[in-house]
C-alpha cells in the first residue's frame, strides 16, 4: 500500500473555502475507483507555519499512485480547484510497509 499525502496553503483560508475546497477533495471517495481510503482534514489552529488542508489517500502500488494521478477526475476536476485556489502545496508519498 501506498500513502500519499498533500498539504495546501490556500490563497483565501476563510472557513467557506477550505469547507467547499474539502468537499471537493471528499468527493474523490466515491468518484476515483482507486483510492481505498481517503482523509482529509482541516487546521484549526491558524498560525503562521500552519498549511490549511491536508489530504491523505491510500492506494495499492506505486503504478495505481501513476495511475491516480491521470484519472479523469482527479486531473479534470480536482487538481483544477486545487490549482485554482491554492497558494502553494508540499506532498510526501511513501509505502505502508
Amino acid at each position: 500500500m501506498i500513502k500519499h499525502i498533500v498539504c495546501f496553503k490556500l490563497k483565501d483560508n476563510s472557513d467557506e473555502n477550505k469547507k467547499e475546497t474539502k468537499e471537493i477533495l471528499m468527493s474523490m471517495k466515491d468518484k476515483v475507483p482507486m483510492v481505498r481510503d481517503i482523509q482529509v482534514g482541516v487546521d484549526f489552529l491558524k498560525s503562521p507555519r500552519s498549511y490549511d488542508i491536508i489530504l491523505q489517500v491510500e492506494l495499492d502500488d506505486r503504478d495505481t499512485l501513476d495511475a491516480y494521478q491521470e484519472d479523469p477526475y482527479h486531473a479534470g476536476v480536482v487538481k483544477k480547484h486545487m490549482h485554482e485556489v491554492m497558494e502553494s502545496s508540499i506532498a510526501i508519498d511513501y509505502d505502508l510497509d
